[in-house]
């Protein structure tokens, strides 16, 4: 029923406003692939365009071995679910779900068939009755999503779906969603700018910024070793630190602006000694010990299982203009908590640090 997706160098413009130059990614087949990014970075026009809602000025998107360029929105066999909802008011929950069969004119016995198998696969079947108003913004997701699904797309195409929800139907529906995903089996496109949902939802993730596709893994490859500094700082907290590449008598090392040095058994071969870099360190990647780089507590924050420290550094330490700089304490092992003022020294784990050029476009760790 689903099929993989290919995009090859696809451009997209509105006027002379460029807003995808060129882009290429291949989606698998089954994939549950996010395109992630901020407002304003192409991921919704890159997903409009697999649609067939925007024209393709350059490049091809395929389904298959089957070229849609130029193919019509309803000769496209997607699914589509949108921010919106974008149910019929009028309809019942039934009649809403089978509406794109009434569209295919598939037969009465058929529809009825797939129609209960969707109403219970998406757990709405007791409100079957009800009209959208009568139902909460879940359920009318979970309308949504069986409308989209029960027509057996090839594609199923997702555009910030959960951006109306609270933040707890929010993480409740991810789930719904992610679940009735792989029982379907089908190649999904899905649209956030949410890093959280990202990371939990995907197989993989393709993270946007000006209509560039800045990296494409999975959620562990990109937030544990991201491409760029862009990609460490959108997905997740990093806190960005000036350094030094040492290279001496075969070994490397990074120093920190304040002298601290770290042995790294990881750094590229074309490294150079004296080589200035940027180091990104995650907040929960830090631990309180006798060396290591030297602030102090401006407040502290308490997040149920961590308290998070925001940290001041000496001047020249740090790259200018972060939005904090943050230190996770896991309570679970923590000996005490610090209070505002107090002097920390604390040391990065060398595993788990990432390691950029000077221009903070790209990543200096193997592989």
């Amino acid at each position: 029923m689903s099929v993989s997706i290919g995009i090859n160098h696809v451009c997209k413009k509105f006027g002379d406003n460029v807003i995808i130059p060129d882009l290429s990614v291949d989606i698998k087949n089954e994939e549950f692939f996010t395109l992630l990014g901020p407002s304003g970075c192409g991921k919704t026009t890159l997903l409009r365009m697999i649609a067939g809602f925007n024209s393709i000025e350059a490049g091809e998107i395929s389904f298959g071995d089957q070229v849609i360029n130029h193919q019509p929105t309803y000769d496209r066999n997607i699914g589509m679910v949108f921010q919106s909802y974008a149910i019929f008011p009028h309809l019942n929950v039934r009649r809403n779900v089978e509406y794109g069969l009434r569209i295919r004119k598939t037969p009465k016995a058929e529809m009825d068939r797939r129609v209960d198998e969707m109403l219970q696969l998406v757990k709405i079947d007791e409100y079957q009755d009800r009209l959208p108003e009568r139902l909460s913004g879940g359920q009318q997701q979970r309308v949504a999503l069986a409308r989209a699904i029960v027509i057996h797309p090839q594609v199923l195409l997702m555009d910030e779906p959960l951006s109306n929800l609270d933040a707890k139907l929010r993480v409740e529906m991810r789930t719904v969603i992610r679940d009735i995903q792989k029982k379907v089996g089908i190649t999904t496109v899905y649209v956030t700018h949410d890093q959280e949902e990202a990371l939990a939802i995907s197989d993989r993730i393709a993270v946007m910024n000006h209509g560039v596709i800045q990296q494409v893994g999975t959620p562990h490859d990109i937030y544990a070793r991201p491409a760029n500094v862009f990609v460490s700082t959108f997905i997740g907290h990093s806190n960005l630190f000036y350094a030094t590449v040492l290279c001496e008598g075969g070994s490397k090392a990074i120093r920190f602006a304040n002298g601290y040095t770290c042995v790294m058994n990881n750094l590229k071969d074309e490294v150079k000694n004296g080589q200035k870099v940027v180091v990104a360190i995650r907040p929960e990647e830090f631990a309180v010990e006798s060396e290591g780089l030297t602030c102090k507590v401006i407040s502290r924050t308490f997040l149920g299982r961590y308290t998070n420290y925001f940290l001041d550094f000496a001047e020249g330490m740090c790259v200018p203009d972060q939005p904090s700089i943050e230190f996770s304490q896991d309570l679970g092992h923590a000996e005490k908590l610090f209070d505002a003022g107090d002097t920390l020294v604390l040391k990065p784990n060398p595993a788990k640090l990432n390691v950029f050029t000077e221009d903070m476009e790209h990543s200096l760790i193997k592989g």
